[in-house]
């Protein structure tokens, strides 16, 4: 794909603003840490809204902020949401590269506003674009079917703002790949753009989904027994794998899942690149919350473990 010259347009500051949110949350929370919840209402706040699940168990909070939760069992709605609508994308991208037809108005409408690039309806297909809808596909999908039959959630709760925002995250995920569609041009046919970046973000997606899946099996073994019955719903100290290194290795294999898909764009497009900077920071903070819950919580954890990042973060 090459890029058209494009200037730093809506979806850009989208992207830059959510990262900074994070970055400040995880600076706040940091600077937070050492102060006692019920010192401070906003700090009681400010963690009912970073934490769930089993994060947010101790937190002592006002009933009235208990009316906001919602099950953390429903993180696969996310995914469910996901797979509808990249797919969607997907099947309209592939019916533009085989039936030349065109994107519905409405959707146009909002690239256009996203992007600042005016529509051109290109027949050339973009083999990059089409690989990111694909790749996130099989990940959402890949994620749902864990939620559903790999995982085992407790009685954890998130907030009522996590779940409308994971609800409308990979909605909008997909349209910053339609969004990279437009600010790109394709070359030649489908096959001659297919390049080394392509197979590197492939393979390397497909390594960062094989972590990513043996941590999701190991963190559920810590409630079942041999038999794959549930046996707990307590919290275990994670070991196996990369749990040797991080607390969160799910997490580290989330973040380079992403930039996987970096690869795929090329490695120079910079929207992508900051969707990668927004997850490092929304990572690091959710990984920090259960590092040092796990520190707090057990006397022998390791302390050579970092919290998502192996000997870095």
């Amino acid at each position: 794909m090459a890029p058209r010259s494009v200037g730093f347009c809506l979806i850009d500051a989208l992207w830059c603003f959510l990262a900074f949110c994070f970055f400040i949350a995880c600076c706040v929370y940091k600077v937070s840490s050492g102060v006692p919840y019920k010192t401070c209402r906003f700090n009681v706040l400010f963690q009912d809204l970073i934490r769930y699940g089993k994060t947010k168990q101790n937190l002592k909070r006002d009933a009235w902020l208990r009316v906001f939760d919602v099950p953390k069992r429903w993180f696969w709605h996310f995914y469910a949401v996901s797979v509808l609508w990249n797919t969607f994308l997907l099947f309209l991208l592939l019916s533009i590269m085989y039936e030349r037809l065109s994107y519905p108005s409405w959707l146009t409408w909002i690239t256009d506003i996203l992007t600042g690039v005016p529509n051109t309806d290109s027949p050339v297909p973009q083999l990059s674009t089409v690989l990111a809808q694909l790749l996130l596909c099989v990940h959402s999908l890949r994620r749902l079917l864990e939620c559903l039959f790999v995982s085992v959630f407790s009685d954890g709760v998130m907030h009522l703002v996590q779940y409308l925002f994971g609800l409308c995250y990979y909605v909008v995920l997909g349209f910053t790949v339609l969004c990279l569609d437009r600010m790109g041009q394709g070359r030649g046919t489908i096959l001659s753009q297919l390049n080394l970046f392509h197979v590197t973000g492939v393979v390397f997606f497909i390594g960062a989904s094989l972590l990513q899946h043996q941590s999701m099996v190991l963190l559920a073994r810590l409630r079942t027994g041999k038999s794959g019955t549930v046996e707990t719903l307590a919290h275990r100290m994670p070991n196996g794998g990369l749990f040797q290194l991080v607390s969160c290795p799910h997490y580290f294999a989330e973040l380079l899942i992403y930039v996987s898909l970096g690869f795929i764009f090329g490695g120079l497009s910079l929207t992508w690149w900051l969707v990668v900077l927004y997850v490092l920071f929304n990572q690091a903070l959710a990984a920090t919350l259960c590092h040092d819950l796990y520190l707090s919580k057990y006397e022998s954890y390791p302390k050579h473990r970092r919290a998502f990042i192996p000997f870095v973060l």
